[in-house]
Protein backbone atom coordinates (compact mmCIF):
# COMPACT_ATOMS: atom_id res chain seq x y z
CA UNK A 1 0.00 0.00 0.00
CA UNK A 2 2.66 2.46 0.48
CA UNK A 3 4.20 1.81 -2.87
CA UNK A 4 1.06 2.04 -4.04
CA UNK A 5 1.17 5.67 -2.51
CA UNK A 6 4.34 6.51 -3.85
CA UNK A 7 3.17 5.97 -6.96
CA UNK A 8 0.61 7.53 -7.04
CA UNK A 9 2.06 10.74 -5.17
CA UNK A 10 4.76 11.02 -8.55
CA UNK A 11 2.28 10.29 -10.98
CA UNK A 12 -0.66 12.64 -9.42
CA UNK A 13 -0.09 14.78 -6.42
CA UNK A 14 -1.16 14.93 -2.88
CA UNK A 15 -5.21 15.99 -3.54
CA UNK A 16 -5.48 13.97 -6.28
CA UNK A 17 -4.36 10.96 -3.77
CA UNK A 18 -7.31 9.16 -2.34
CA UNK A 19 -7.69 5.51 -0.65
CA UNK A 20 -9.69 4.23 -3.12
CA UNK A 21 -7.22 4.89 -5.90
CA UNK A 22 -4.24 3.29 -3.33
CA UNK A 23 -6.52 0.56 -2.82
CA UNK A 24 -7.09 0.21 -6.32
CA UNK A 25 -3.45 0.08 -7.24
CA UNK A 26 -2.35 -2.09 -4.75
CA UNK A 27 -4.52 -4.22 -5.47
CA UNK A 28 -6.06 -4.92 -2.41
CA UNK A 29 -9.79 -4.52 -1.23
CA UNK A 30 -10.66 -0.80 0.35
CA UNK A 31 -11.29 -2.27 3.48
CA UNK A 32 -7.90 -3.97 3.89
CA UNK A 33 -6.35 -0.05 3.48
CA UNK A 34 -8.93 0.79 6.31
CA UNK A 35 -7.74 -1.42 8.26
CA UNK A 36 -4.51 -0.05 8.58
CA UNK A 37 -5.05 3.82 7.66
CA UNK A 38 -7.99 5.95 8.65
CA UNK A 39 -7.51 8.03 5.61
CA UNK A 40 -4.40 9.17 3.08
CA UNK A 41 -2.88 11.46 5.20
CA UNK A 42 -2.14 8.84 7.89
CA UNK A 43 -1.06 6.57 4.65
CA UNK A 44 0.99 9.28 3.69
CA UNK A 45 2.61 10.05 7.22
CA UNK A 46 3.54 6.11 7.34
CA UNK A 47 5.37 6.95 3.72
CA UNK A 48 7.22 9.72 5.26
CA UNK A 49 8.46 7.66 8.03
CA UNK A 50 9.18 5.09 5.78
CA UNK A 51 11.60 8.08 4.19
CA UNK A 52 12.91 9.27 7.13
CA UNK A 53 13.93 6.21 7.91
CA UNK A 54 15.74 5.05 4.88
CA UNK A 55 17.52 8.69 4.46
CA UNK A 56 18.69 7.71 8.07
CA UNK A 57 19.72 4.83 7.75
CA UNK A 58 21.99 5.25 3.82
CA UNK A 59 23.20 8.57 5.73
CA UNK A 60 24.56 6.15 8.51
CA UNK A 61 25.69 3.25 6.33
CA UNK A 62 27.57 5.92 4.10
CA UNK A 63 29.19 6.91 7.73
CA UNK A 64 30.13 3.59 8.55
CA UNK A 65 31.80 2.93 5.00
CA UNK A 66 33.51 5.84 3.95
CA UNK A 67 35.98 7.99 5.43
CA UNK A 68 35.46 11.50 6.01
CA UNK A 69 38.35 14.24 6.77
CA UNK A 70 35.90 16.27 8.81
CA UNK A 71 32.21 16.61 8.78
CA UNK A 72 32.19 18.77 6.06
CA UNK A 73 32.90 15.85 3.76
CA UNK A 74 29.60 14.37 5.75
CA UNK A 75 27.28 17.17 5.08
CA UNK A 76 27.98 16.67 1.09
CA UNK A 77 27.47 12.39 1.64
CA UNK A 78 24.10 14.27 3.56
CA UNK A 79 22.94 15.94 0.19
CA UNK A 80 24.43 13.38 -2.13
CA UNK A 81 21.88 10.89 -0.38
CA UNK A 82 18.70 13.57 0.01
CA UNK A 83 19.78 14.52 -3.60
CA UNK A 84 19.78 10.44 -4.84
CA UNK A 85 16.89 10.03 -2.88
CA UNK A 86 14.37 12.60 -4.87
CA UNK A 87 15.95 11.37 -7.87
CA UNK A 88 15.48 7.36 -7.42
CA UNK A 89 13.02 6.71 -4.58
CA UNK A 90 8.99 6.67 -5.20
CA UNK A 91 7.08 9.50 -3.54
CA UNK A 92 9.79 11.00 -2.17
CA UNK A 93 10.07 13.86 -4.49
CA UNK A 94 6.60 14.67 -3.98
CA UNK A 95 6.39 13.84 -0.04
CA UNK A 96 10.38 15.27 0.85
CA UNK A 97 10.26 14.79 4.81
CA UNK A 98 6.19 15.18 4.83
CA UNK A 99 6.56 19.09 4.79
CA UNK A 100 4.17 19.03 1.35
CA UNK A 101 1.51 17.71 3.56
CA UNK A 102 1.72 18.84 6.90
CA UNK A 103 4.71 20.41 8.78
CA UNK A 104 4.18 18.92 11.83
CA UNK A 105 3.45 14.88 10.32
CA UNK A 106 6.75 13.52 11.84
CA UNK A 107 5.75 14.81 15.00
CA UNK A 108 2.79 16.51 16.73
CA UNK A 109 5.14 18.46 18.84
CA UNK A 110 7.97 19.58 16.31
CA UNK A 111 7.79 20.49 12.48
CA UNK A 112 9.45 17.79 10.30
CA UNK A 113 12.80 19.67 9.76
CA UNK A 114 12.83 19.88 13.56
CA UNK A 115 12.64 16.05 13.71
CA UNK A 116 15.53 15.32 10.58
CA UNK A 117 18.00 18.19 11.86
CA UNK A 118 17.90 16.04 15.51
CA UNK A 119 18.23 12.62 13.85
CA UNK A 120 20.89 14.41 11.81
CA UNK A 121 22.58 16.05 14.69
CA UNK A 122 22.90 12.22 16.39
CA UNK A 123 24.41 10.84 13.71
CA UNK A 124 27.25 13.79 13.28
CA UNK A 125 27.57 13.60 17.15
CA UNK A 126 28.13 9.89 17.00
CA UNK A 127 31.25 10.17 13.80
CA UNK A 128 32.72 13.37 14.87
CA UNK A 129 32.69 13.69 18.48
CA UNK A 130 31.40 17.09 18.67
CA UNK A 131 30.19 18.40 21.87
CA UNK A 132 26.56 18.46 22.57
CA UNK A 133 24.64 21.76 23.19
CA UNK A 134 21.98 24.26 22.46
CA UNK A 135 24.38 26.01 19.98
CA UNK A 136 25.18 22.72 18.01
CA UNK A 137 21.06 21.97 17.62
CA UNK A 138 20.51 25.75 16.39
CA UNK A 139 23.13 25.61 13.99
CA UNK A 140 21.64 22.01 12.75
CA UNK A 141 18.43 23.19 12.28
CA UNK A 142 19.53 26.30 10.67
CA UNK A 143 21.70 24.27 8.26
CA UNK A 144 18.95 21.69 7.67
CA UNK A 145 16.09 24.18 6.76
CA UNK A 146 18.25 26.57 4.31
CA UNK A 147 19.43 23.36 2.70
CA UNK A 148 16.04 21.86 2.39
CA UNK A 149 14.90 25.41 0.74
CA UNK A 150 17.85 25.58 -1.75
CA UNK A 151 17.38 21.96 -2.75
CA UNK A 152 13.67 22.01 -3.32
CA UNK A 153 14.39 24.92 -5.23
CA UNK A 154 16.84 22.80 -7.05
CA UNK A 155 14.26 20.21 -7.97
CA UNK A 156 11.63 23.24 -8.76
CA UNK A 157 12.25 23.53 -12.95
CA UNK A 158 14.61 20.48 -13.27
CA UNK A 159 13.47 16.97 -12.43
CA UNK A 160 17.03 15.88 -11.60
CA UNK A 161 17.99 18.71 -9.69
CA UNK A 162 19.86 21.57 -10.94
CA UNK A 163 23.83 21.19 -10.19
CA UNK A 164 24.21 24.44 -9.74
CA UNK A 165 21.59 24.66 -6.93
CA UNK A 166 23.20 21.74 -5.24
CA UNK A 167 26.44 22.71 -5.51
CA UNK A 168 25.11 26.06 -4.02
CA UNK A 169 23.37 24.12 -1.10
CA UNK A 170 25.94 22.53 -0.26
CA UNK A 171 28.32 25.55 0.27
CA UNK A 172 25.72 27.88 1.92
CA UNK A 173 25.51 25.00 4.53
CA UNK A 174 29.26 24.67 5.12
CA UNK A 175 30.01 27.80 5.26
CA UNK A 176 27.40 28.54 7.88
CA UNK A 177 28.83 25.49 9.82
CA UNK A 178 32.00 26.63 9.82
CA UNK A 179 31.43 29.93 11.04
CA UNK A 180 28.93 28.82 13.63
CA UNK A 181 31.34 25.67 14.69
CA UNK A 182 34.24 28.21 14.56
CA UNK A 183 32.66 30.73 16.98
CA UNK A 184 31.33 27.91 19.09
CA UNK A 185 34.63 26.52 20.11
CA UNK A 186 36.42 29.71 20.49
CA UNK A 187 33.59 30.69 22.87
CA UNK A 188 33.95 27.17 25.07
CA UNK A 189 37.81 27.84 24.65
CA UNK A 190 37.53 31.09 26.47
CA UNK A 191 34.85 30.45 28.70
CA UNK A 192 37.31 26.96 29.94
CA UNK A 193 40.27 29.25 29.75
CA UNK A 194 38.85 31.70 31.82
Amino acid sequence: MLDACAELLDESGYEALSTTRIAERAGVAIGSVYQFFPDKRAITQELTRRNVEQFVSRVGRRFLEEDYRGWWEAVDAIIDEYVDMHRTVPGFKSLHFGDVVDLNLLDSDSDNNTVIAGRLRGLLLKEFGLADSHELDVAVLVAVEAGDAVLKLAFRHDPDGSPELIAAAKQLIRGYLSRELRAWTASARAAGGA
